[in-house]
């Protein structure tokens, strides 16, 4: 009898939720001297990505396009912000950890705001992500 190879992940994508207050509740959660990154990213992104689809799960945000699925999450660890583009390995100069997902530790709002994270960010709108 042949076995059925198991699944990459167990882990299902999140559904999004009615409004942007999901995420709002959840930067108020993080730790409070990472509270100005994790704004001025959300703003960021919310400005350069319109038709944007939120949700939190597993203590983490995501932003999405109901056309391409979950493009862009962010994790916030004690020092850190970790943003993840899921299509980022096709990229034009792609973030520079990670694999298939790529991604960026943030850990000042000074490293939020170099011009790369925009290009990112707006380069994300236009690939697959997480479905």
């Amino acid at each position: 009898m042949a076995i059925s190879p198991k699944p990459k992940s167990t882990r299902k994508p999140p559904g999004p939720a009615d409004s942007h207050a999901d995420i709002e509740d959840w930067i108020e959660q993080v730790m409070p001297r990472l509270h100005p990154i994790v704004r001025y990213l959300d703003e960021l992104i919310r400005e350069a990505i319109p038709g944007l689809q939120y949700a939190v799960k597993w203590r983490e945000a995501y932003y999405g396009l109901p056309e391409r699925g979950w493009i862009i999450q962010m994790v916030a660890y004690d020092v850190s912000v970790n943003v993840v583009f899921f299509g980022g390995a096709e990229f034009d100069a792609p973030p520079p950890l990670g694999e298939g997902s790529r991604y960026v530790k943030v850990r000042s709002l000074e490293e939020a705001q170099v011009p790369e994270m925009r290009q990112w960010i707006q380069q994300a709108a236009n690939v697959a992500g997480w479905k």
